[in-house]
């Protein structure tokens, strides 16, 4: 493509009609569902934010946050302390996704409850008479634009190195926090025009990188930036989804669908398209790992039991999940499909403590990795995209016998959903090392009547931890 703008956009008018879209929505326009849908994205999105923030790699975003001593106008997740709006959102986007936790759009590829969660509970803090309807209204404008611009992406983003957290997921950020400045029109496209310009991530950062949990609090903090300078006036690329030279389809995809940026806008909810994850690991392998524990627990075997396991995957899974394990840190552990399903053999799960620092080079799970393989399923790669979480496992046992089992959805996902009291039990584990539990007890019973509260103070509070004031000192 040459330098000339004079091109045929990719989809007339796409950032403007999103914009339009979201700058109007009310709470009164959205169904029931996606109110419901999204207070279980609350109540995760906080539990992840709490256990993330007791993680080094966000200790240290936190000190680097408290140490530009910016105006105390927000609180950092279970740190008992506050920052600037932007500064917060950077610390508790990065605590968001801190430890492969947080909620997940399958198609878009975005961990949209670790982007919109933090930037609306700054501005609640901050801006007086916000109220629990405006919340999920703002994160369901962020959740709409977020897994929208993902899925016009497409997995193409993804194949060419960009992390779509720190990409797209940017745009999820930016959505909400024009939608709790109230932007009208005009400026919300703005909004989304600038933060185009801020979007980044690279995927290499999964073989054991502290800053791929930066990326989502990087963009949480552009997506505040851009939405503020747009309410002063400050203005980006009008058609930055779908400018055919430098927009950013165009830049960051070699397959784009824009059609899909608009399809159904209003009346197809992206939004109950969100899936949970039950495994503290990157969702591509969860299908691989929980038909392992299946047929482990069908056919009664122990991981003493296993001689080989063989696991077929759909392409994007394998790029992404099947690389060789070095024990390069918990990043890269949790990244990769071989570790993953050695600790579920050994351990019969995936969870947090599995991924301890201290596990990372357990001769124990190396020795086990020595028996594993994965390939690319013919089958399963000719499903195309919407199975690109399929997983079709094979063990073959020290007695020389095979079980094998295909999945097609993973256990969390909308075509198998986890049960809100599945999402209430993994809140109560997830947080249990660092909250007490009248604390989670309370933020479990405020969530669940969010849309009713006049007041964010005490939900707030209660995220913030001990010792919250308006300073920004230790």
């Amino acid at each position: 493509m040459s330098g000339s703008n004079t091109h045929t956009p990719l989809l007339e008018n796409a950032t403007r009609d999103v914009a339009r879209f979201a700058s109007a929505l009310r709470f009164e326009d959205l169904p029931k569902d996606v109110v419901e849908r999204i207070k279980l994205c609350v109540l995760d999105s906080i539990g992840c934010s709490l256990f993330g923030a007791t993680l080094p790699w966000t200790r240290k975003v936190a000190d680097f946050a408290m140490a530009e001593g910016a105006r105390p106008a927000a609180s950092l997740a279970g740190m008992g302390k506050k920052t600037s709006v932007s500064l917060a959102v950077l610390v508790n986007g990065t605590a968001g996704h801190a430890f492969e936790l947080d909620d997940i759009h399958k198609e878009s590829i975005i961990h949209m409850g670790s982007l919109a969660t933090p930037v609306a509970f700054a501005y609640a803090e901050d801006r007086r008479g916000t109220t629990g309807r405006d919340v999920i209204t703002g994160m369901t404008a962020g959740y709409e634009i977020g897994a929208r611009v993902g899925n016009a992406a497409t997995m193409s983003l993804f194949f060419r190195g960009f992390h779509p957290q720190g990409t797209s997921g940017a745009f999820a950020a930016a959505g909400t926090a024009a939608r709790m400045l109230g932007l009208n029109a005009e400026r919300f496209q703005h909004a989304l025009g600038i933060v185009g310009s801020q979007a980044g991530g690279l995927m290499a950062a999964q073989e054991g990188a502290m800053v791929k949990r930066f990326h989502s609090g990087r963009a949480a903090q552009s997506g505040v930036y851009a939405a503020s300078l747009a309410a002063a006036d400050f203005t980006g690329i009008p058609d930055v989804l779908e400018a055919p030279y430098g927009g950013y389809l165009s830049c960051y995809s070699n397959e784009p669908n824009p059609s899909r940026l608009t399809a159904g806008l209003g009346t197809t909810w992206e939004t109950l398209n969100v899936g949970y994850k039950p495994h503290a690991s990157v969702t591509s392998i969860h299908t691989a790992l929980d038909g392992l524990a299946e047929i482990m627990r069908e056919n009664d075997l122990a991981a003493a039991d296993i001689a080989h396991i063989e696991a077929g995957l759909s392409p994007m899974t394998h790029v992404h999940c099947a690389w060789e394990y070095k024990a390069q840190g918990v990043t890269a552990a949790q990244m990769n499909l071989y570790y993953g399903l050695a600790v579920t053999a050994l351990d019969g799960m995936a969870f947090t403590e599995q991924y301890r620092e201290s596990r990372l080079k357990d001769p124990k799970i190396l020795d086990f990795i020595g028996r594993i393989s994965a390939y690319v399923d013919a089958e399963i790669e000719g499903m195309g995209a919407p199975f690109r979480h399929a997983a079709r496992m094979k063990v073959r046992t020290s007695g020389g016998r095979t079980h094998e089992k295909l999945l097609l959805h993973r256990r969390g996902s909308p075509e198998h959903p986890l049960k809100p009291e599945d999402i209430e039990y993994k809140f109560r584990h997830v947080v249990s090392p660092c909250l007490p539990k009248n604390d989670a007890d309370r933020i479990v019973k405020i969530v669940a009547s969010l849309e009713r509260l006049d007041d964010l103070s005490e939900l707030i509070g209660l995220v913030a931890g001990p010792g919250t004031s308006d300073s920004t000192g230790e």
